[in-house]
């Protein structure tokens, strides 16, 4: 076990579960089916972020089968809506279903088709945006989510670190993720010198950037 490991575990130790039944039952099944959720680090994160911020407008970029959207209305305030983009027809239909199951229609809405389509067309300020779509789009997907996200709102962006890819050298991972690895890499450097954004890169979870719109 590395040292990086026993940390991360040690920091586990003192989690707590506050999930619902729904969603514990959606977490086997992605577990199950190697569906990708947001991570338990990431959702201690994102719980506090949203402690914190208490955002009535979130947006959501990346439902898969309703997880993190699930997670998020179960810890915003009442009035609270969430809009959550997926493209993937079976996991649109799974994430459907979960959220008719978990009684959240009136909170979720769930748009289905291309992130790069639907932005265009959605009216803000959202004051909470989470980022977890294909990775090689968060780029494409940036000047949207600018045009969108309120002042003082949250850009909180997943999985920014690409299991460890995103820091190796461009020859030392596979071919196949060369765009992905430099698309990341150009996104990170645009978050942390963009003159409207504070943004921090965190090792939580596969890497987290939170950034705050001046």
């Amino acid at each position: 076990m590395t040292d990086r490991q026993r940390v991360a575990d040690f920091i586990r130790s003192f989690g707590s579960d506050e999930s619902s039944e729904t969603l514990r039952r959606i977490e086997e099944e992605a577990a199950a089916d190697q569906v990708p959720i947001i991570r338990e680090a990431t959702r201690d994160l994102l719980n506090v972020l949203l402690k914190i911020r208490k955002p009535l407008r979130i947006l959501e970029v990346g439902t898969a089968i309703g997880f993190s959207a699930l997670f998020m209305a179960e810890r915003i305030p009442d009035e609270a809506r969430i809009t959550t983009i997926e493209n993937y027809p079976p996991r649109i239909e799974r994430a459907r279903a979960n959220i008719r199951t978990a009684g959240r229609e009136d909170r979720i809405c769930l748009l289905a088709g291309d992130a790069a389509d639907i932005l265009k067309d959605l009216e803000g300020p959202y004051d909470f945006i989470f980022m977890d779509a294909a990775k090689g789009q968060y780029i494409h997907f940036f000047p949207e989510i600018m045009r969108l996200l309120a002042p003082s709102g949250i850009l909180l962006s997943d999985n920014v670190l690409q299991d460890g890819d995103i820091y190796e050298s461009r020859y030392a991972i596979r071919r196949r993720n060369h765009t992905i690895h430099s698309r990341m890499r150009e996104y990170l450097y645009v978050l942390t010198h963009s003159p409207e954004l504070d943004s921090v890169i965190l090792e939580c979870g596969d890497g987290a950037a939170v950034s705050v719109r001046k």
